[in-house]
């Protein structure tokens, strides 16, 4: 059986059509995109505005979605913001985690995206304690806080129910700095070893093969990837085994100034010389943030087409800095986006801060024009994360946003230029699979979104 949606414009093979029909099968594959339509037939949705394909987040720690307007009263620093963090952190479970998501997803596709990256890293229990060890004797509770992967289950249980697509970046995380270990508060994220890691990363893969099967393009919404915190939570010694692994590799490099000073003072070289000494940088790495990068680190990263993910409000709300992503894209390497701690959940303005950054950094305008950053925010992030997705085209998904070209926002904009003018607020529908997920902000199968972050606060024992 086919679903049809015809829209009134949409952006197809990098540029504006007009009256475009899309057609996909029931497994939520395109299998025909057709333009010059004047009129919506019979069967198909007819889809006002301006359609996109769907947005990639390509870079989302979940629950830091929790912090929004929590940390702002001291002005702080990176690691001041980081210690908050860590309190949210200890108050996961199973449960309390899929409840969490499970919203944070929905605002997610209420905000522009259908797929995401999941850079996940809270693996274990409160003390340590893997998941899926024997249950103490007379324990009555739920059988899934006591499952192997509980967490990142309930990651992909809650990606599944919003109908986003998910990769879920199961991340390395075995030290607390470059020579310490892990603290208290990071002791759920660690493996031991990189054998530890190897270990659960692999006995995760075969758990979601069977739970999540990868099969068609549109049905196919749980994907695993490897990640690498950082070079200050993965020794240089355990780098080199990340290139066994197949598929999408993601770490966060250079966001600070400190890590650098670190990383020379420890190995006499940048965060991203010692990912190339160890033979991870290649065009399945992807490097998130890169903010503070030498020229060399620039050519490197360029060199080998590697992936750029920029999270510019994060960035900003952290006071990271601008990272020099035009060099970046200059040198060969691939932009795209994502939301890190999700100071919002709103792809027009997250990719409208790419830009802006460029602009206050070089002082020029255009330093991305409307059709890259379109790019950024699907293709690159589709390449990022190893998904079908991207773009309007026959074997894809049928993941589409659509964005109005009538609000107080957007009226007058040309639609090649709307990327630049909208916000989340813009976006009237949201499909993923074929199945439309996201009504005028309100989820149509889990409802009002503002309802399941009362939960999930709730959850949390957090005043919402």
């Amino acid at each position: 059986m086919s679903t049809r949606y015809w829209c009134e414009s949409a952006w197809i093979d990098g540029a504006v059509a007009r009256g475009v029909l899309l057609s996909a099968d029931d497994t939520g594959t395109l299998t025909a995109v057709e333009t010059g339509i004047d009129t919506a037939p019979s069967d198909a949705e007819a889809v006002s505005g301006f359609v996109l394909p769907g947005g990639v987040n390509a870079h989302s720690h979940a629950f830091h979605r929790m912090l929004r307007g929590r940390t702002h009263g001291d002005g702080g620093t990176f690691w001041t913001w980081r210690e908050v963090m860590y309190s949210v952190a200890a108050k996961l479970d199973p449960q309390a985690y899929e409840t969490v998501a499970r919203a944070v997803f929905a605002e997610m596709l209420a905000g522009g995206y259908t797929s995401v990256g999941e850079f996940h890293y809270v693996h274990h229990a409160q003390d340590g304690t893997p998941y899926g060890t024997e249950r103490p004797r007379g324990d009555a509770s739920d059988d899934a806080g006591h499952r192997a992967h509980a967490m990142e289950r309930a990651l992909a249980r809650a990606a599944a129910s919003a109908g986003i697509r998910i990769r879920l970046l199961d991340t390395c995380y075995l030290t607390g700095g470059i020579d310490s270990e892990l603290s208290a508060e990071q002791a759920r994220f660690g493996d031991g070893t990189i054998d530890g890691y190897m270990d659960r990363h692999a006995g995760l893969i075969g758990a979601f093969a069977d739970e999540f099967p990868v099969e068609t393009p549109g049905e196919s919404f749980v994907h695993v990837g490897a990640a690498i915190h950082s070079i200050r939570a993965v020794p240089a010694a355990n780098l080199q085994r990340f290139t066994e692994l197949s598929g999408p590799v993601h770490v966060h490099l250079s966001e600070q100034p400190a890590e650098n000073e670190a990383s020379q003072e420890a190995y006499g070289a940048t965060p991203a010389e010692v990912l190339a000494r160890s033979g991870v940088v290649d065009d399945r790495l992807s490097a998130v943030h890169a903010t503070h990068l030498s020229e060399e680190d620039i050519a490197i990263l360029g060199g080998s087409r590697s992936t750029i993910v920029m999270c510019p409000c994060t960035e900003a709300d952290l006071a990271d800095g601008i990272g020099p992503a035009r060099e970046l894209a200059d040198a060969g390497a691939v932009i795209s986006l994502g939301s890190d701690q999700h100071v919002v959940l709103d792809a027009l303005r997250e990719t409208q801060g790419l830009e802006a950054g460029e602009r206050l950094r070089s002082g020029q305008r255009g330093r991305f024009s409307p059709a890259e950053l379109i790019t950024a925010l699907t293709a690159g992030g589709a390449r990022s994360l190893d998904l079908p997705v991207g773009g309007l085209e026959v074997g894809k998904a049928c993941d589409f946003v659509a964005v109005r070209n009538d609000s107080i926002r957007t009226m007058g904009s040309l639609d090649e230029q709307i990327i630049l003018t909208a916000s989340a607020s813009d976006v009237h529908l949201t499909v993923s699979g074929g199945k439309v997920r996201v009504r005028d902000g309100v989820h149509t199968e889990l409802g009002d979104i503002a309802e399941l972050y009362a939960q999930a606060f709730a959850a949390l024992e957090m005043e919402g």
